[in-house]
């Protein structure tokens, strides 16, 4: 589904990612994990589109798309929850949701979309009229994704979704994600709890410096002290 290869990106004069090659296949839940500065977040707006690349290629659904525009990019099927979540806090949760429609020139499919979201987060259609702003932080994490998901991705970019959040309800994000995954969407995930990617992602990349130094299954790090205290960490 997602082919980057050899990419070269970075902000004005500073290279971050070196080289960096990945894949995402249909289906899978692939985490993105590495130390704070590694450039994680800056794979994930390079993919799309929000910092440019230098060299290398991005292809998505066979199709080449960094030299595409940000807003081409996710009407091609891509979304990203950043991280902080960026929610309009300004605007009630309903409108925070119009707002990730606007790919959407149907308002019937919109609507329908809408609905879609509050069946999957209740508590959102509970505090649809409620300013955004005034949510705790895990409704606020729900609404982005929810968010994300107006505008039907086949692939969801999941920027730290976990940062910052109660362990309870950590528990609650990690489920959404997984339940949105086994609808269909595609997801590649940078986590920095990464026990809890480990534990549903089918594969993963750990990022250092720039660079990937490790790719295996999933299942193959879960428990590996000796990996989790060279590269993550823990």
């Amino acid at each position: 589904m997602l082919k980057i290869n050899n990419i070269f990106s970075g902000y004005n004069e500073i290279t971050i990612l070196k080289g960096v090659s990945l894949e995402v296949n249909t289906g899978e839940i692939v985490a993105l994990l590495g130390a704070n500065g590694a450039g994680k977040s800056t794979m994930l707006k390079s993919i799309l589109g929000i910092v440019r690349i230098s060299s290398g290629q991005i292809d998505f659904l066979e199709k080449r798309i960094d030299n595409l525009s940000t807003s081409e990019i996710v009407q091609s099927g891509i979304s990203l929850v950043f991280e902080g979540r960026r929610i309009f806090p300004e605007l009630s949760v309903l409108e925070n949701l119009v707002m990730g429609g606007y790919t959407s020139r149907n308002r019937a499919e919109r609507d329908m979309l809408i609905e879609n979201a509050f069946q999957q987060f209740p508590k959102l259609k509970e505090r649809k009229n409620q300013v955004a702003g005034s949510l705790s932080g895990g409704e606020q994490q729900m609404l982005a994704i929810g968010r994300a998901l107006m505008s039907q991705p086949k692939l969801l970019l999941l920027d730290e979704p976990s940062m910052g959040l109660a362990p309870t309800i950590v528990d609650d994000i990690f489920k959404i994600i997984n339940d949105i995954n086994n609808t269909g969407t595609t997801v590649l995930l940078v986590e920095q709890n990464a026990e809890r990617a480990l534990e549903i992602a089918n594969r993963v990349y750990v990022l250092e410096t720039g660079n990937i130094v490790l790719s295996d299954d999933a299942k193959n790090l879960i428990g590996n002290k000796d990996v989790q205290a060279a590269y993550l960490g823990g």
